[in-house]
């Protein structure tokens, strides 16, 4: 018995639960009054990058979520890192040929901030196929703290999606299935750069609806209805509900082109086997023929 407790022990990763006293109003209003200071500009790409343009940033922000999943890091953690190359993006020119660096070191502090046990810079280099060493990579970070003023406190839509689940009226099963929904969406949203300079309150409330849609919960209870629910979470976030509705389609919209890409990128690495008979990489994060 002893040495099966030791194992559980050893072999899981220690996970903080989810503190109930927290979701309360006066925290959520607090949230919607910081969201605003760690907005990213959304108009960056003109104003400030020269070398960098938004098809870039789409591959380099692919990569950090297929690292992520691989490494099974919280789900804070990818929109956090990208909350920090947006924000760095948003006030230093940085070259394209860095971008990849950038990348792995917003990952590097967004785990640190939120991981019981963080990313190493060595396992985050090994992601780079090692082209870039961890010296390089302690030295973006003290970059990218002098730029972000060491404040990487920052408000992303995970904050708000507890709060809003916690008051709806669904089952615990229910919300435990619409939580991994919403957080898939949330995580889809940050890889486009449409989504850029929306507030994270507005992400969390359109991703909580459609993912409500798209589960059907609507048959369950008419307050889960898409006008019901968009009316109401548009009141929690003080937001005009056509905004949030226009947002909820934004989001359905971008999950359904991305099936699609899926799909096709399936057909192409299929056919691409039957005619050359190569072996794919077995590393799915592999983004050395990609040009950043």
């Amino acid at each position: 018995m002893e040495d099966q407790l030791l194992c559980c022990e050893v072999d899981s990763i220690r996970r903080a639960y989810q503190d109930v006293n927290l979701l309360n109003d006066r925290v959520l209003q607090t949230m919607l009054k910081a969201e605003e200071t760690y907005l990213p500009s959304p108009n960056y790409f003109k104003c400030v990058q020269k070398d960098i343009i938004p098809k870039m940033r789409k591959i380099v922000s692919t990569w950090m979520l297929e690292v992520c999943e691989e490494q099974k890091c919280e789900e804070e953690v990818f929109p956090l890192a990208m909350n920090y190359l947006d924000r760095f993006l948003s006030v230093e020119g940085t070259r394209k040929t860095r971008l990849q660096l950038l990348g792995a070191t917003c990952m590097f502090l967004a785990s640190k901030m939120k991981e019981t046990v963080p990313l190493t810079a060595e396992k985050l280099c090994i992601y780079t196929d090692n082209s870039i060493q961890p010296g390089e990579l302690l030295q973006m970070e003290l970059l990218v703290l002098n730029k972000l003023k060491w404040d990487l406190a920052s408000v992303t839509p995970h904050d708000f999606i507890e709060h809003f689940l916690s008051k709806l009226k669904i089952y615990p099963s229910t919300k435990q299935i619409l939580r991994k929904h919403a957080q898939t969406f949330v995580a889809l949203c940050a890889t486009d750069v449409n989504f850029i300079a929306s507030p994270p309150s507005m992400v969390a409330a359109g991703s909580v609806v459609a993912a409500v849609q798209g589960l059907y919960l609507k048959s369950q209870d008419a307050s889960l209805s898409s006008q019901n629910l968009t009316n109401f979470l548009s009141q929690v976030i003080r937001s005009d509900p056509d905004c949030l509705r226009s947002c909820q389609e934004q989001i359905e919209s971008l999950l359904e082109l991305s099936l699609r890409q899926a799909q096709q990128h399936s057909s192409t690495t299929e056919t691409k086997l039957m005619d050359d008979d190569v072996d794919l990489s077995c590393t799915p994060t592999d983004v050395r023929d990609i040009n950043i």
